[in-house]
């Protein structure tokens, strides 16, 4: 299949929006949905294999987003951005599935991106339909099923968490689909009733799988840059709504761009 979009993959799946994502050689293989699907950059996009639906990869890799017009509005906000997206043409936020994406980033909770992945994994490999390369990411209803075998994961203190909100979520206590009728506010107000879901969590969730790109996440990585380069330091608070102020409407995009920083300035 050929995906015909202004897509840059590498940094696109491989910063950390999304953890399912592995490279080998020069393709990606990820699962979506109940697809295991492999990607190699083209001239055009990418070319697809795997993927039953177009129109479902289109909406993950929000295909609406005008790139260029988006760049020149944070440009024109901060020259620093500016000379980032340069770097990194074809930089896309991603939209990811509700459930998975807020399920993904409660287990994303004091661990770096590689433990990330393999608690991901692992939590698919032990509850997940068999694709046969891969599993699929599981229900609320396949994880409660199998709960007694949610210590084989090796989560932590993050398996109970887990099993609290696949509950929460199987009961219709928490509405993953409701939440999407939420502006940005009330969006993060409502993952935030998820035990183990604080300010940065939500955001993230509040972007990758809500679609409000006002959102500015900070983490470690991003605090450090923001003071770096602003001299703005202080709470979650303080430095997310600095960003979100400082960028407005595509306060995401910026924050990506910020966040890859290091890469660029070594």
């Amino acid at each position: 299949m050929r995906l015909e979009l202004d897509v840059s993959l590498d940094p696109t799946l491989g910063c950390g929006q999304a953890h399912r994502w592995r490279k080998t050689g020069d393709a990606w293989q990820g699962v979506l949905g109940s697809d295991v699907v492999t990607m190699r950059q083209t001239d055009y996009g990418a070319e697809v294999d795997g993927c039953s639906d177009k129109a479902a990869l289109l909406r993950y890799f929000r295909s609406e987003d005008d790139l260029p017009a988006i760049i020149a509005e944070i440009s024109e906000r901060d020259p620093y951005v500016a000379s980032l997206s340069e770097h990194c043409p074809g930089l896309r936020i991603l939209l990811q599935d509700r459930w998975e994406c807020l399920a993904t980033y409660l287990l994303a909770t004091n661990a770096n991106v590689a433990r990330i992945g393999k608690m991901v994994e692992s939590v698919c490999d032990c509850f997940g339909r068999d694709l046969g390369q891969r599993h699929a990411f599981p229900t609320p209803s396949e994880i409660l099923d199998g709960k007694d075998r949610i210590c084989e994961c090796r989560l932590g203190f993050r398996d109970v968490r887990l099993i609290e909100l696949a509950e929460r979520v199987e009961s219709g206590d928490i509405d993953v689909d409701g939440i999407a009728e939420l502006d940005y506010r009330g969006c993060v107000d409502a993952l935030m009733t998820v035990n183990g879901v604080g300010p940065k969590v939500a955001d993230c969730v509040a972007i990758f799988g809500y679609g409000h790109l006002e959102a500015f996440p900070v983490d470690v990585r991003i605090a450090k840059v923001v003071e770096a380069m602003y001299g703005v330091k202080g709470s979650y608070k303080t430095v997310s709504e600095y960003g979100m102020s400082k960028f407005g409407r595509y306060a995401g995009y910026a924050q990506e761009f910020l966040y890859h920083s290091r890469f660029i300035d070594g």
